[in-house]
């Protein structure tokens, strides 16, 4: 997530908060109690809140506070502000819900996180704690998160406790506090890598746990300024209603070596390769059906220059690339007005179409020419600035992304994110699916859109909304995590006769009484969660 962006925009959208709607959710399971009845039978929906079409929100159940947390693909840990925060940006959150300080079962480990690019950059610091956490009607027991005491991230300003990562746990900086806090000197890559289905982030631990239908997850965001679309989701363990797994092009996720910036392989798993986030293969960028040059821009830090790939991330709110390819584009989506030296300089008339597409498993999926375009002003829809669109630094060690995939991205398809075997990842590879949702007659709707802010004195449609943070998000089932193998189970001292659990607490108990001897492996310490969490607004 690159963070600072968000709020640039937000300065450029007039922000008038709606009655809040409710929070749409749908959960099914075998049983509908607070114990999982049998693996594979559950999935959960929930609605998400949509702020200008720059902020997406999902309503959680940490401990006894119902709160409202940032949507983030492109980073993978948990974070909420605490009573404790006071300064910065809590001193101006408004009605933000914040977790009891003095109620915090703290783990002994605490994090300083970082996120954005050398353009923006923010921080959230604070100790790391556990308790039953839900999202989608799925609870899970003794989730780490990191309780905020101090944060410069602007989502707190607007009403928001923090940022849900849902991304993988080798860039889970929560997760590394919490192994080298347990097991001090002794920790290496071989504990990080068994831990994560204690440790790891909250969406990979419930798709560890095999309760649900599939060990995956799918967003589908809503559009709420210029021509306003229906409901958002979060779906768990399944694809949205109505959404067939034949329609969509499914990709592998691009996996880090330690020369990229990823962690070695451990003993019980030594050819293995793994995933950091959520980062695919880009086969070309099209505008207005050509091709453009590839950027010429090098890579740093002796990576690829000639790959290109993309970071598919919900926690950016417009589309990032190349400083030469994206200049390129503004150029000719803007001749008359581009200027690379001038921010926000590139003025389009509101109606102008352009198809802007990214070729992704041999198919076009392009960005609705709806999610490009912001009003320069109130009062006048003929006028318009690309401020949807931005440069990012090149691809080096640990971030070898050229592209940052943001919402217009999303709004304009749905992704899934298949987490796959997170010990063994080449026995069921992480991957992820899209299906355009784009019309055919995109361009006349952005007409029609136009044409009714013409009628309505100059102004766009638009219904932003912030999911209230009393939503109904008490859980519906407990699931329970495993470890992916006996060798990963036996270096926790967590070894199990069943895939279920019935105490996740006495597990960890035994895990640190069971810590074995190693020597800390320094290049654990390169992992890129270590170094960089690569956020998103």
């Amino acid at each position: 997530m690159f963070t600072s962006t968000l709020f640039a925009l937000f300065f450029l959208v007039s922000v008038t908060l709606a009655l809040p709607t409710p929070t749409s959710r749908r959960f099914s399971a075998r049983k509908n109690d607070d114990t999982l009845g049998e693996r594979g039978t559950v999935e959960g929906t929930v609605g998400l809140g949509d702020l200008s079409d720059l902020l997406y929100t999902v309503p959680i159940q940490l401990g006894n506070t119902a709160t409202l947390v940032n949507l983030d693909t492109g980073s993978s840990d948990l974070w909420v502000v605490s009573t404790d925060c006071t300064e910065n940006v809590c001193a101006k959150g408004r009605g933000t819900s914040r977790v009891p300080a003095d109620t915090l079962k703290k783990s002994g480990a605490s994090v300083v996180m970082r996120y954005g690019d050398s353009k923006t950059g923010t921080y959230a610091s604070g100790p790391v704690a556990a308790d039953t956490i839900s999202v989608a009607g799925v609870a899970i027991d003794d989730q780490l998160f990191a309780a905020i005491d101090e944060t410069t991230n602007p989502v707190v300003e607007y009403g928001v406790a923090g940022i849900l990562g849902l991304g993988f746990p080798a860039e889970s900086q929560i997760q590394y506090a919490a192994v080298k806090a347990e097991f001090g000197k002794e920790a290496d890559v071989e504990h990080f890598v068994a831990s994560s289905f204690s440790d790891g982030p909250l969406i990979s631990r419930i798709a560890q746990s095999g309760a649900l239908q599939n060990p995956m997850f799918s967003v589908a965001l809503q559009r709420s300024t210029i021509d306003v679309s229906g409901p958002g989701a979060l779906t768990l363990g399944t694809l949205p209603e109505g959404v067939d797994n034949s329609s969509l092009t499914w990709v592998p996720v691009r996996l880090y070596s330690p020369a990229d910036g990823g962690h070695v392989a451990p003993s019980f798993a030594p050819n293995e390769v793994y995933p950091l986030r959520w980062e695919i293969d880009l086969e070309g960028v099209f505008l207005d059906g050509v091709e453009l040059a590839p950027s010429a821009i090098p890579a740093t830090g002796g990576v690829d220059s000639a790959r290109m790939s993309a970071l598919i991330d919900t926690g950016n709110s417009i589309l990032r690339g190349p400083k030469d390819v994206v200049s390129d584009i503004l150029k000719t989506m803007s001749p008359d007005f581009y200027d690379p030296e001038q921010p926000n300089s590139a003025l389009v008339d509101c109606a102008k179409f352009h198809n802007l597409a990214f070729k992704i498993g041999g198919k076009m999926f392009p960005i609705d020419p709806r999610d490009l375009p912001t009003p320069v002003a109130h009062n006048n829809a003929s006028a318009c600035v690309l401020n949807r669109i931005d440069s990012t630094d090149a691809p080096g060690v640990g971030a070898l992304f050229r592209w940052n995939l943001g919402d217009p991205f999303f709004k304009s398809n749905i992704v899934a994110f298949h987490f796959g075997n997170l010990t063994h990842p080449s026995q069921d590879p992480p991957r992820i699916g899209f299906v355009s949702r784009v019309p055919d007659n995109a361009a006349e709707e952005l007409e029609e859109a136009v044409d009714e802010a013409v009628e309505n004195g100059g102004n766009f449609e638009s219904v932003p909304v912030l999911s209230p943070a009393d939503a109904d998000v008490k859980p519906k089932v407990t699931v329970v995590p495993t470890a992916a193998s006996q060798q990963a189970a036996e270096l926790t001292g967590t070894l199990r006769s069943t895939p279920q659990a019935t105490s996740v607490l006495s597990d960890k108990k035994a895990k640190t009484n069971g810590a074995l001897t190693r020597t800390w492996n320094p290049l654990l310490a390169a992992l890129a969660v270590v170094a960089l969490c690569t956020a998103t607004v």
